[in-house]
Protein backbone atom coordinates (compact mmCIF):
# COMPACT_ATOMS: atom_id res chain seq x y z
CA UNK A 1 0.00 0.00 0.00
CA UNK A 2 1.57 3.43 -1.28
CA UNK A 3 2.35 5.77 1.84
CA UNK A 4 -0.31 8.51 0.99
CA UNK A 5 -2.96 5.67 0.77
CA UNK A 6 -1.99 4.48 4.53
CA UNK A 7 -2.07 8.69 5.71
CA UNK A 8 -6.01 8.86 4.04
CA UNK A 9 -7.04 5.20 5.40
CA UNK A 10 -5.28 6.29 8.79
CA UNK A 11 -7.68 9.65 9.13
CA UNK A 12 -10.46 8.24 7.52
CA UNK A 13 -10.53 5.06 10.07
CA UNK A 14 -10.19 7.85 12.82
CA UNK A 15 -13.16 9.95 11.76
CA UNK A 16 -14.63 6.94 11.50
CA UNK A 17 -14.27 6.10 14.94
CA UNK A 18 -15.47 9.39 16.24
CA UNK A 19 -18.74 9.20 13.93
CA UNK A 20 -18.83 5.82 15.07
CA UNK A 21 -19.05 6.86 19.03
CA UNK A 22 -21.52 9.25 18.24
CA UNK A 23 -23.64 6.38 16.60
CA UNK A 24 -23.24 4.28 19.67
CA UNK A 25 -25.10 6.90 22.04
CA UNK A 26 -28.10 7.00 19.73
CA UNK A 27 -28.54 3.50 18.78
CA UNK A 28 -28.59 0.99 21.28
CA UNK A 29 -26.16 -1.71 20.39
CA UNK A 30 -24.93 -4.35 23.43
CA UNK A 31 -21.70 -2.03 22.48
CA UNK A 32 -21.23 -3.94 19.13
CA UNK A 33 -20.53 -0.12 17.51
CA UNK A 34 -18.18 0.70 20.66
CA UNK A 35 -16.06 -2.34 19.94
CA UNK A 36 -16.16 -1.16 15.85
CA UNK A 37 -15.32 1.94 16.66
CA UNK A 38 -12.21 0.93 18.55
CA UNK A 39 -11.14 -1.26 15.88
CA UNK A 40 -11.20 1.50 13.40
CA UNK A 41 -9.30 3.62 16.14
CA UNK A 42 -6.79 0.92 16.18
CA UNK A 43 -6.81 0.04 12.65
CA UNK A 44 -6.45 4.11 11.69
CA UNK A 45 -3.26 4.50 14.46
CA UNK A 46 -1.48 1.71 12.80
CA UNK A 47 -2.23 3.03 9.40
CA UNK A 48 -0.82 6.44 10.90
CA UNK A 49 2.26 5.07 12.44
CA UNK A 50 3.20 2.76 9.37
CA UNK A 51 3.31 5.70 7.09
CA UNK A 52 5.11 8.50 9.89
CA UNK A 53 5.48 8.41 13.38
CA UNK A 54 4.40 12.01 13.37
CA UNK A 55 1.15 11.15 12.18
CA UNK A 56 0.96 7.90 14.22
CA UNK A 57 1.09 10.47 17.55
CA UNK A 58 -1.32 13.04 15.86
CA UNK A 59 -3.64 10.36 15.17
CA UNK A 60 -3.44 8.86 19.13
CA UNK A 61 -3.82 12.57 20.14
CA UNK A 62 -6.66 13.40 17.99
CA UNK A 63 -8.48 10.14 19.64
CA UNK A 64 -7.23 11.35 23.13
CA UNK A 65 -8.42 14.50 23.02
CA UNK A 66 -11.44 14.16 20.58
CA UNK A 67 -12.71 10.94 21.57
CA UNK A 68 -13.77 11.76 25.32
CA UNK A 69 -15.08 15.30 23.83
CA UNK A 70 -17.25 13.83 20.97
CA UNK A 71 -18.55 11.17 23.95
CA UNK A 72 -19.69 13.86 26.16
CA UNK A 73 -21.36 16.20 23.45
CA UNK A 74 -22.98 13.39 22.18
CA UNK A 75 -24.17 12.46 25.91
CA UNK A 76 -25.39 16.21 26.58
CA UNK A 77 -27.39 15.92 22.97
CA UNK A 78 -28.97 12.62 24.09
CA UNK A 79 -31.44 13.66 26.28
CA UNK A 80 -33.60 16.08 24.00
CA UNK A 81 -33.40 13.15 21.24
CA UNK A 82 -36.75 11.12 21.02
CA UNK A 83 -34.78 7.79 21.77
CA UNK A 84 -33.44 9.65 25.17
CA UNK A 85 -36.90 11.03 26.32
CA UNK A 86 -38.09 7.86 25.81
CA UNK A 87 -35.48 5.78 27.98
CA UNK A 88 -35.23 8.72 30.45
CA UNK A 89 -39.24 8.19 31.14
CA UNK A 90 -40.26 11.30 29.83
CA UNK A 91 -43.31 12.40 28.24
CA UNK A 92 -43.88 12.99 25.07
CA UNK A 93 -44.96 17.22 24.55
CA UNK A 94 -48.24 16.00 23.44
CA UNK A 95 -48.98 13.82 26.36
CA UNK A 96 -48.21 16.68 28.73
CA UNK A 97 -50.53 18.61 27.10
CA UNK A 98 -53.20 16.46 26.94
CA UNK A 99 -52.82 15.95 31.16
CA UNK A 100 -52.24 19.68 31.63
CA UNK A 101 -56.02 19.98 29.95
CA UNK A 102 -57.55 17.29 31.39
CA UNK A 103 -55.91 18.95 35.35
CA UNK A 104 -57.71 22.08 34.00
CA UNK A 105 -60.71 20.49 33.46
CA UNK A 106 -61.16 18.62 36.22
CA UNK A 107 -60.43 22.05 38.40
CA UNK A 108 -62.92 23.62 36.37
CA UNK A 109 -65.35 20.72 37.45
CA UNK A 110 -64.77 21.53 40.89
CA UNK A 111 -64.93 25.48 40.67
CA UNK A 112 -68.30 24.91 39.58
CA UNK A 113 -69.44 23.46 42.27
CA UNK A 114 -69.03 26.02 45.12
CA UNK A 115 -72.43 27.42 45.65
CA UNK A 116 -74.37 24.47 44.82
CA UNK A 117 -76.49 22.79 47.14
CA UNK A 118 -76.73 19.24 48.33
CA UNK A 119 -78.04 16.71 50.47
CA UNK A 120 -76.07 14.98 53.26
CA UNK A 121 -76.12 11.27 52.91
CA UNK A 122 -74.25 10.05 55.74
CA UNK A 123 -73.91 12.23 58.72
CA UNK A 124 -71.03 14.72 58.81
CA UNK A 125 -68.72 13.82 61.93
CA UNK A 126 -67.68 16.66 60.54
CA UNK A 127 -66.50 13.95 57.44
CA UNK A 128 -68.91 12.44 56.04
CA UNK A 129 -71.13 12.11 52.06
CA UNK A 130 -73.38 14.57 50.23
CA UNK A 131 -74.73 14.39 47.14
CA UNK A 132 -74.20 16.76 44.69
CA UNK A 133 -75.68 17.27 41.48
CA UNK A 134 -76.56 13.69 41.22
CA UNK A 135 -73.27 12.49 42.28
CA UNK A 136 -71.70 11.55 45.60
CA UNK A 137 -68.63 13.31 47.53
CA UNK A 138 -66.72 12.60 50.74
CA UNK A 139 -67.16 16.30 52.07
CA UNK A 140 -66.16 18.00 55.44
CA UNK A 141 -68.47 20.23 57.38
CA UNK A 142 -67.00 23.37 58.29
CA UNK A 143 -69.66 23.71 61.85
CA UNK A 144 -68.64 20.04 62.89
CA UNK A 145 -71.98 17.49 62.74
CA UNK A 146 -74.60 17.78 60.37
CA UNK A 147 -77.37 14.94 60.27
CA UNK A 148 -78.52 12.84 57.12
CA UNK A 149 -80.93 14.48 55.20
CA UNK A 150 -79.83 18.06 55.93
CA UNK A 151 -79.27 20.63 52.82
CA UNK A 152 -75.57 21.79 52.67
CA UNK A 153 -73.92 24.06 50.06
CA UNK A 154 -70.51 24.01 49.00
CA UNK A 155 -67.64 26.66 49.95
CA UNK A 156 -64.75 24.81 48.73
CA UNK A 157 -64.26 22.75 46.22
CA UNK A 158 -60.80 21.04 45.04
CA UNK A 159 -60.36 16.96 44.24
CA UNK A 160 -58.75 16.46 47.33
CA UNK A 161 -61.32 17.92 49.44
CA UNK A 162 -64.63 19.58 49.46
CA UNK A 163 -66.37 21.63 52.64
CA UNK A 164 -69.79 22.24 53.08
CA UNK A 165 -71.61 24.79 55.57
CA UNK A 166 -74.48 23.16 56.65
CA UNK A 167 -78.59 25.34 55.40
CA UNK A 168 -78.79 25.37 52.05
Amino acid sequence: MGDEALLFWGLGLIAASLLLIVVEVFVPSGGLISLAATGCAIGGAYCLFRHDTVWGIIGLSILVVLGPAVFSFALKVWPSTPIGRKMLGEKPAEQVEAERLAGERERDKYLAMIGQEGVVVSDLRPIGTVQIGGKRYDALSEAGFVRAGSRVRVTLAEPSQIKVRAGG
